[in-house]
C-alpha cells in the first residue's frame, strides 16, 4: 500500500509538469491507477493469526454435537458431564468435515441415550435387587418401560397401573424410565405407593443389562455413531431391547403402557402371545412383544437379542419389535431347549388395531347392545389383558356403556371416575 502511495504521487507530479498534458491523459492515468489498486487488493493475502490454543483435546456435549452454537453450560455441569463417559461425544474437526451425516447422526443417538439413561443408571443393578428384596413376598415382578417424558405420562397409562394391581395386589411393577426416575415421577406413582402398592421408578443402564450379550457390542457402535438410527424413532426401537433385556437379567412379566390386565398372569410361563393367526391353517401369523412372560436368562431372550444387534433396521416400523420376535420363533418353533408357549390372540390381543375403535362405543342399536354384550363377555372370559392399541385409539373417546367403559370399572383402584380417560 505504501509502494502504491508514492507510485501516485510521482505520477500527478510528472503531470503538472507536463503543460502539454491534456485532461484526457489525466482521466486516462487516474482509471489505470484504479485497476493496478485493484488487482493489488484481488492478490493480497491476508494472515489471520489464531488465538491460543487449548492444551486438551477438543470435547463437544450431545447437545452441541451437531454444530448449533449454544451458550457454554455451568462448570459445574460441565465437569459433572465429563465425569460420565457414556453420553460424551468427542469429534474433531476432521470427522466433522467428512463425515457431516454421521455428525448429525451421532448427536440424534446421543440426545435419545441422554433421555433413556442418567447418572443414576449406574445404580440400576442395586436399585432393582433392593427394591424386590425389601419386597419378597410379591407374587410377580412386572416390568414397563416409559422413554418420554413425566408429563405425557397420562390418564391412559396411569390406568394400566390400576390394572397391575387390581389383578395382582401383591405384584411389584418396576418402570425402566429416567423421566420418571424423578420428583415428578414420583409424585406421579405416589397415589399408589400411599395405596401400599409396590412401585417405582428406575433409570435403566444398557451397558449393565447386555453385558456379555451381542447387544453390548451392537450398542457401543451405536453410541460412537456407528449405527445408523434410521427413521424410526430410536427411542421406540430402544425400547424394545430394552423389554428384552430386563426380562433376561432379571426375570418377570413385561407390559407396555398401553395395555389393561383383566386376570391374573400367575399361571403364564414363559409366554408370549400371538397378534394374528392364519385362518386357513389355524396357527400364528404374527406375535407381538407388547406382552412377554420369561424366566431369567431364558434362550429364547438371548436368541432376540442376537437377532435384534445382527439385523437391526431403522427404516421398518416393527422391525426390531414384533416382526423381530415373529422372526426368531418360526426358527426355533419345535426346536429342543428353547421351551416356550405362544397363546392365541385372544389371551393379549383380543381386538386387532384395525378394529380398536369397537370397544370404545356405545351402543347404537339392540343389534350393537347385543354384540357389545357378547364380546365383553367374550374378552372377560377368554383374555388375561387388552391391548389398547394407543398410537390408533388415543383419537377415540371413551363412550358411555362402552366395553372399555365396563372394564374401567371393574379394574379400578385409584382413579374414580373413569369417563375422563381418553
Amino acid at each position: 500500500m505504501l509502494n502504491f502511495t508514492c507510485f501516485l504521487s510521482q505520477l500527478l507530479l510528472h503531470w503538472r509538469r507536463s503543460k502539454r498534458s491534456s485532461f484526457y491523459a489525466f482521466i486516462s492515468l487516474l482509471l489505470l491507477c484504479l485497476l493496478a489498486y485493484n488487482s493489488a487488493s484481488i492478490f493480497c493475502i491476508h494472515f489471520r493469526f489464531p488465538a491460543k490454543a487449548p492444551t486438551g483435546p477438543a470435547i463437544f456435549l450431545p447437545e452441541y454435537a451437531a454444530g448449533e452454537t449454544r451458550t457454554s453450560p455451568p462448570l459445574n455441569t460441565r465437569l459433572r458431564l465429563l465425569q460420565k463417559n457414556r453420553n460424551l461425544v468427542v469429534l474433531t474437526n476432521r470427522t466433522a468435515m467428512h463425515h457431516p451425516k454421521r455428525s448429525k447422526r451421532h448427536a440424534l443417538v446421543s440426545s435419545v441415550i441422554k433421555i433413556l439413561e442418567s447418572e443414576a443408571a449406574e445404580q440400576f443393578e442395586a436399585r432393582v435387587n433392593n427394591f424386590f428384596e425389601a419386597n419378597s413376598s410379591c407374587e410377580l415382578r412386572f416390568f414397563m418401560t416409559w422413554i418420554s417424558s413425566s408429563q405425557s405420562f397420562g390418564e391412559r397409562e396411569l390406568f394400566s397401573l390400576e390394572s397391575v394391581f387390581k389383578s395382582h395386589p401383591k405384584g411389584c411393577l418396576i418402570i425402566a424410565s429416567n423421566s420418571l426416575d424423578s420428583r415428578s415421577g414420583m409424585q406421579i406413582l405416589k397415589p399408589f405407593r400411599d395405596k401400599g402398592f409396590k412401585v417405582t421408578a428406575i433409570s435403566p443402564d444398557f451397558n449393565f443389562l447386555f453385558k456379555n450379550t451381542a447387544a453390548q457390542a451392537w450398542y457401543n457402535q451405536l453410541k460412537q455413531g456407528n449405527v445408523n438410527p434410521g427413521e424410526v424413532s430410536l427411542g421406540q426401537n430402544l425400547s424394545n431391547l430394552l423389554r428384552i433385556g430386563l426380562l433376561y437379567r432379571f426375570g418377570g412379566i413385561y407390559i407396555d403402557t398401553d395395555i389393561i390386565v383383566l386376570k391374573t398372569f400367575t399361571g403364564l410361563k414363559n409366554t408370549i402371545g400371538a397378534q394374528n393367526i392364519d385362518l386357513a391353517t389355524g396357527n400364528w401369523s404374527r406375535l407381538n412383544n407388547a406382552v412377554m412372560i420369561f424366566d431369567k436368562g431364558h434362550p429364547l431372550l438371548r436368541h432376540f437379542i442376537e437377532e435384534f444387534a445382527s439385523t437391526f433396521d431403522g427404516n421398518k416400523w416393527g422391525h426390531n419389535g414384533p416382526y423381530l420376535v415373529s422372526r426368531v420363533v418360526s426358527r426355533l418353533s419345535g426346536k429342543t431347549g428353547c421351551n416356550f408357549t405362544v397363546v392365541p390372540p385372544m389371551a393379549f390381543y383380543p381386538v386387532d388395531w384395525t378394529k380398536i375403535g369397537s370397544l370404545f362405543q356405545g351402543p347404537r342399536s339392540l343389534n350393537h347392545s347385543k354384540w357389545l354384550f357378547s364380546k365383553l363377555k367374550q374378552i372377560r372370559t377368554r383374555s388375561f389383558a387388552v391391548h389398547l392399541w394407543n398410537k390408533q385409539s388415543r383419537q377415540f373417546k371413551v363412550e358411555k356403556g362402552s366395553i372399555i367403559q365396563h372394564i374401567m370399572f371393574a379394574s379400578l383402584v385409584i382413579t374414580t371416575n373413569s369417563s375422563s380417560l381418553v
